[in-house]
């Protein structure tokens, strides 16, 4: 109990709570956020925000602690925290006016993950006081630099990968610097698309800081000061609940990247849990040397993907606020991969990040019982971006694409197939929308037979996604992995595939392309095609039942020569009877 001239006053962590009313509140603010979301994604200009969803939408109060976060991109979640923080360290809150907006996106200098990403923070008032901050963050198709798209694996440094801006007034009093948005815009290859994307992104907020003001004038801010309170501490007392629920122990789990942007050796990527009573301490000491190329984690990227799979194992139900991230402990040495120093590249950064997450994962994952655990996932994004001129729009265009995977098997089940997993959570774009907004075709969108490893249940199947240009000059690109390194199954699953970039398949011409190619010029006709990687199986293969196994083969998700190496020819046989 405090006391206070004489009257006691309880601390959240005193009262007992209303779980109804928590859920209701929390779900209130997880309202606001996802409408906001909404209204960026449908109010957008471009195919990758207004199709592909790649944007995210959060709330913070006015110490910028998180207090909602939207269901969109979970690696967009370090940017925006790292936004806020730097617009606190660098400005009063008595500085801000109703109807400021700032703009950032550099990870050395604001806080973000890379480049592309660009974060949109707005101050709310009421009564006169910055109460909250509502903030967005969305993927650019590009932000400049020396490749169409902004995102190559080859960069060498993050002067390479575009403009970088560091917390800037971009509205003051609800007026837009026109002339910092047309500077920001005519840095880019499509300067319309950034000019209508970034005003979309500005007006998202400004809807957002209405609706917390309606939600604070029906509760009154002292009500709303308290809920919020409660939900931070629920929040953070029941994950270290859970965290003390777990034996104590260290555990550890290595996966590693095919490279560090250009050929050589493989890059480990290292986790090393430590549980001790309620604490968790996530120690990624033994990865790699931080990269030639741009796979680099930069802070808010390591963090994002950190708490991304503290609640994705532990607790999925946990309110996504910063309950989730105060009893969290992480430790990754710098100059290393996940812990570069600046000017380091950063543009693929999503390629370890998601990497990172199956170390975690399989870390985590050691200290639970055999029936709550799954085998690796791809754990990778297979991003790619072709660019040329728009003819019809007279203008360059830059279209972006992220592809998933197999998800990894549970003990009682197969896994998902094509899927992203971990902190991409985009959607594929339509091929309607491609064929309709680019001068390029979609000759197949399928899934890859034999791409899941076996098991007792199967990991799930890769994609396939093979483009074909439509005129001279084409730019193609990629930022990919897993050429080399499979998902590992578990408990005796099989491994998965691996991941190939085929330039023009099926053809004598046909080229196999190392994961980071980088700015290929192509000729109208060529084709590319992107075939993804499975999940890793889990049990025994022996102990698959024979029906699921003669339903793969019947659906061609395995081929008879795969299923024979893999289950055995007797095996097959008797399922085939069935």
């Amino acid at each position: 109990m405090n006391t206070a001239n004489g009257t006691a006053t309880q601390k959240p962590a005193d009262r007992l709570f209303d779980a109804i009313q928590m859920e209701v509140f929390s779900n209130r603010l997880l309202a606001i956020a996802e409408d906001m979301g909404s209204i960026l994604i449908r109010s957008s200009f471009s195919t990758n925000i207004k199709e592909r969803r790649d944007c995210s939408t959060a709330l913070f109060d006015a110490a910028g602690r998180l207090i909602a976060q939207a269901d969109h991109i979970p690696i967009h979640l370090g940017a925006m925290i790292g936004a806020v923080e730097t617009i606190l360290a660098r400005y009063s809150l008595a500085d801000m006016q109703p109807g400021d907006a700032f703009i950032c996106n550099d990870p050395y200098l604001a806080g973000g993950s890379h480049l592309p990403d660009i974060s949109i923070i707005t101050p709310v008032h009421h009564d006169g006081v910055v109460r909250f901050f509502c903030g967005n963050i969305a993927h650019h198709a590009d932000v400049g630099g020396k490749t169409p798209g902004s995102t190559s694996g080859t960069s060498r440094s993050i002067f390479e990968e575009g403009i970088r801006l560091p917390v800037i007034r971009i509205a003051r009093a609800g007026a837009i610097d026109v002339d910092l948005l047309e500077l920001i815009a005519h840095n880019t290859r499509d300067p319309e698309e950034r000019i209508l994307d970034l005003k979309t992104q500005i007006g998202s907020n400004a809807r957002g800081a209405e609706m917390l003001l309606r939600l604070v004038e029906r509760m009154g801010w002292p009500t709303v000061e308290r809920a919020i309170e409660d939900i931070l501490t629920y929040t953070n007392r029941r994950l270290k609940n859970r965290i003390a629920s777990l034996p104590d122990g260290e555990y550890r789990f290595e996966r590693s990247l095919d490279d560090d942007g250009f050929e050589g050796p493989m890059v480990p990527i290292v986790c090393t849990a430590r549980i001790a009573g309620e604490t968790l301490e996530l120690d990624f000491a033994g990865s790699g040397p931080e990269a030639r190329g741009a796979v680099n984690l930069p802070d808010s990227a390591i963090k994002a993907s950190v708490y991304y799979c503290v609640k994705a194992v532990l607790d999925p139900g946990l309110m996504p606020n910063q309950g989730i991230i105060d009893p969290i402990r992480i430790t990754a040495p710098e100059g290393t991969i996940v812990n570069p120093r600046p000017p380091a590249a950063v543009a693929a950064r999503a390629v370890t990040s998601n990497r990172l997450c199956g170390a975690v994962f399989g870390a985590l994952y050691q200290a639970l019982p055999p029936e709550e655990t799954m085998a690796s996932c791809n754990d990778s994004t297979s991003a790619t971006s072709v660019s040329g001129w728009h003819a019809r729009r007279k203008a360059t265009y830059v279209y972006p694409e992220s592809m998933g995977g197999g998800a990894g098997a549970f003990a009682d089940s197969d896994g998902q197939d094509a899927v992203h997993v971990h902190t991409v959570n985009s959607t594929n774009l339509p091929v309607e929308a491609l064929e309709l907004e680019y001068p390029l075709l979609l000759d197949e969108y399928c899934l890859v037979p034999d791409s899941g490893g076996a098991g007792r249940h199967r990991g799930g199947m890769g994609m396939a996604r093979q483009i074909r240009i439509r005129d001279d000059g084409t730019i193609f690109s990629a930022r990919s992995d897993a050429h080399l390194v499979p998902a590992p199954g578990l408990y005796g699953g099989l491994p998965s595939n691996v991941t190939r970039i085929i330039r023009n398949p099926g053809t004598p011409q046909a080229q196999e392309l190392h994961s980071k190619a980088s700015g290929l010029v192509m000729k109208a006709g060529e084709t590319i095609r992107v075939e993804t990687l499975g999940g890793g199986g889990w049990g025994p293969p022996s102990e698959r039942p024979l029906a699921l196994l003669a339903e793969d083969l019947r659906q061609g998700k395995v081929t008879r020569a795969a299923a024979e190496r893999d289950y055995g020819a007797d095996m097959v046989r008797r399922a085939l009877a069935l």
